[in-house]
């Protein structure tokens, strides 16, 4: 079992930054697919930026040069630095885990499987 909790969100206004957190106990003593995903008001929920089991980023194109993802291995904590935020980034922001699989996270973690947080909200006023 793998237990996520999120932390973070906030209102914003545009070109302003946040930093998303994310908690993760339990399973945690292997590496696997870790990411962040958000869900627009009435959008489906998309992928924003994952870590393959080796470390490796990928990003959504939307975000690229703005948000950064990291993890702090010592303390379990999936970072999300996002910087000069636009309205059309105002979502629930959730952070999800996938213990079965290990790298291409970002195309195929899916939110029918692997582990959620409850997410935090971003807005961001123009």
């Amino acid at each position: 079992q793998l237990r996520l909790v999120e932390s973070g969100g906030g209102s914003v206004q545009a070109g302003g930054s946040l930093r998303l957190s994310c908690q993760a106990s339990g399973y945690t003593h292997e590496s696997y697919c870790m990411g962040w995903f958000r869900q627009p008001p009435g959008q489906e929920r998309e992928g924003v930026a994952t870590l393959d089991e080796d470390g490796t980023p990928t990003y959504a194109e939307s975000v690229k040069g703005r948000f950064t993802i990291s993890k702090d291995n010592a303390k379990n904590i999936l970072h999300l630095q996002m910087n000069n935020l636009k309205p059309e980034d105002t979502a629930m922001y959730f952070c999800a885990a996938d213990i079965e699989r290990l790298r291409d996270c970002l195309r195929r973690m899916n939110p029918r499987d692997g582990y959620w947080g409850k997410g935090t909200q971003v807005t961001v006023s123009s």
